[in-house]
């Protein structure tokens, strides 16, 4: 069985037991539930496609640990003008291993 969730505005496909990084959510340990589930695919092949969401779909998970990204860096120039700029930025994540999922 696994599902299509949505949270952060992106889309993950998820089993249980599957640990994913997501955008940074609750405190490590803590409990989540992600209610925005856009298809659900059981083990039997059957496949409930929501829309938007499939009703009653949930999917359950606790947050393992929270890090930041991989570095990117950003450069900004201007020929002629003696312009430029750099400066970096890191993305905070949280890691979220998928307990269950109900629907």
């Amino acid at each position: 069985m696994y599902a299509v969730l949505e949270t952060g505005g992106k889309q993950y496909r998820v089993a249980p037991g599957d640990v994913i990084r997501v955008e940074k959510v609750g405190a490590p340990g803590e409990e989540i539930e992600f209610s925005q589930v856009l298809m659900l695919v059981r083990d039997d092949g059957t496949a409930l496609i929501g829309s938007p969401t499939v009703d009653g779909a949930k999917v359950k998970g606790s947050v393992v640990s929270h890090g930041k990204a991989k570095k990117i860096h950003v450069f900004k120039y201007k020929p002629k003008v003696n312009y430029r700029r750099r400066y970096g930025h890191r993305q905070p994540y949280a890691e979220v291993r998928i307990e269950a999922i109900e629907g």
